[in-house]
């Protein structure tokens, strides 16, 4: 079993209780069918396990198989930086099938924030360190798909359904 190699830090985007019992982190690809596939499945074990769960997410584009991928987290860096990566996060996810500069534009005037500085931010690759640091550590870590589930530190190589998972993490909180 594969270990993660950075732990969960300030420079993540972190959902729950700081000191749960459970650590959740996955890499992700926004433009990956088996991420958005994954999405219903863990915001249903954050709802299950409430405190007890802290859910981390990092980016892994995989922009060779996956186009807009790069694009879409860099867009979700930028939404982080305005203090809305969550809301960007799932919009992404939900819209993926028409992931475009053209969508990301229009999910970041849903969210109040400014098109044309996004687009700015894009054409600048302002926030691709941000992305690269996510990848890299991924990388670190042994993450070579996506969605790629750590718990606890421990790769988790198990099924990836709400079944399975909720498994894993009951086991662990008791």
């Amino acid at each position: 079993m594969s270990a993660l190699k950075n732990p969960v830090g300030e420079q993540d985007h972190i959902q729950g209780n700081a000191d749960a019992p459970v650590t959740l982190v996955e890499y992700g690809d926004y433009e990956c069918p088996h991420c958005a596939g994954a999405h219903p499945v863990v915001q249903q074990l954050q709802a299950h396990f409430g405190e007890s769960l802290r859910f981390v997410f990092r980016n892994f584009p995989m922009s060779r198989l996956h186009p807009h991928a790069e694009a879409a987290a860099q867009t979700a860096e930028f939404a982080a930086s305005h203090g809305k990566f969550w809301p960007m996060h799932d919009l992404l996810l939900e819209n993926q099938p028409r992931l475009s500069h053209s969508v990301f534009a229009e999910l970041a005037g849903r969210l109040g924030l400014a098109p044309a500085e996004l687009a700015t931010a894009l054409e600048k690759y302002t926030f691709e360190r941000r992305v690269h640091q996510d990848f890299t550590s991924g990388v670190r870590s042994g993450v070579n798909g996506t969605p790629t589930f750590f718990l606890n530190g421990e790769r988790y190589d198990g099924a990836k359904d709400y079944q399975s998972m909720a498994a894993a993490i009951a086991a662990l909180i008791h």
